[in-house]
């Protein structure tokens, strides 16, 4: 047996070390809080994260929107025409719809 061996395993047999490993494997594998559920929370956390801030940007200029909507009556009567095709009763609406290549 080589020396490195001999105190290798002198250092493993020793009851503190042992306990110590037996331990961190029990943290790192089995616990409720273990390493890799860790990571996917954290991965989790930060796509999170970057949906909050997409979504307060969309807050932001949905926000801005309304308001002009609120405000103008133009703006109304313009959006209503785009998003709803609604006319008034002396109008005719004609859609002109393109294909995708």
């Amino acid at each position: 047996m080589t020396p490195f061996k001999g105190r290798f395993f002198n250092i493993i047999r020793n009851k503190f070390v042992l306990t110590g490993l037996v331990f961190m494997i029990w943290m790192l594998l089995f616990d409720s809080n273990n390493l890799v559920d860790r990571v996917k929370d954290l991965r989790n956390l930060r796509t999170l994260e970057n949906d909050k801030v997409y979504y307060r940007e969309k807050i932001q200029i949905d926000s801005l929107k309304l308001q002009e909507l609120r405000t103008d009556n133009e703006n109304l009567e313009k959006f209503a025409r785009e998003q709803y095709l609604m006319k008034k009763p002396d109008e005719d609406i004609f859609l002109v719809i393109r294909k995708e290549k």
